[in-house]
């Protein structure tokens, strides 16, 4: 799968992706407020998970920008895992990329693939207590806080860290676009 919108494109990761994704990833930042990301973060871990495999109803993509002047840059990822809570939808951004709109924008593009092409009938998510702009991004794609809280791993932090529960009900998203019949 791959998706563009007017500044993304949304593609799958390949092998020669390792120094790139390093790169964009390896920020402490970044491996703070995501759960499965080490810091500091090597080219093997990249090597690692770029080999790892998908799932069919798990679809993994970097985030390349192309409105930054030049290149198409490499600025985050995104993803749907099957989780501890059912699908979840994950994504991070590299900070010179922050506050943009980005994650909101490949967001919407990942929703809608989970909404028009995967059997899937609802997607939660997770973000840290600390990182209040995910929450923002989360409740723009129209996942609602489910008032669940739980201390969560997070692998930057090595330890358990407060973090909030997001649902979106991918079928009554379904029905509300579907046309009436005539």
């Amino acid at each position: 799968m791959f998706a563009r919108t007017p500044r993304l494109l949304l593609r799958p990761a390949w092998p020669e992706d390792a120094a790139a994704l390093t790169q964009a990833i390896g920020h402490e930042d970044v491996a703070r407020m995501a759960a499965r990301v080490p810091y500091p973060y090597t080219r093997a871990d990249a090597e690692h998970w770029l080999a790892q495999p998908c799932g069919p109803t798990e679809p993994r993509f970097l985030i390349t920008a192309l409105d930054r002047g030049g290149a198409p840059e490499l600025i985050g990822g995104i993803a749907i895992i099957a989780g501890d809570t059912g699908h979840e939808l994950g994504y991070w951004l590299t900070p010179s990329a922050w506050g943009r709109g980005y994650a909101t924008e490949a967001g919407r593009a990942v929703v809608a693939m989970a909404r028009d092409a995967l059997p899937i009938s609802r997607l939660g998510a997770w973000h840290f207590v600390d990182n209040p702009a995910s929450g923002r991004v989360l409740g723009k794609l129209g996942f609602r806080a489910t008032g669940q809280r739980m201390a969560r791993a997070s692998a930057g932090r090595s330890g358990l860290s407060p973090s909030l529960h997001y649902a979106l009900d991918l079928e009554s998203e379904r029905r509300s676009i579907m046309p009436l019949a005539a």
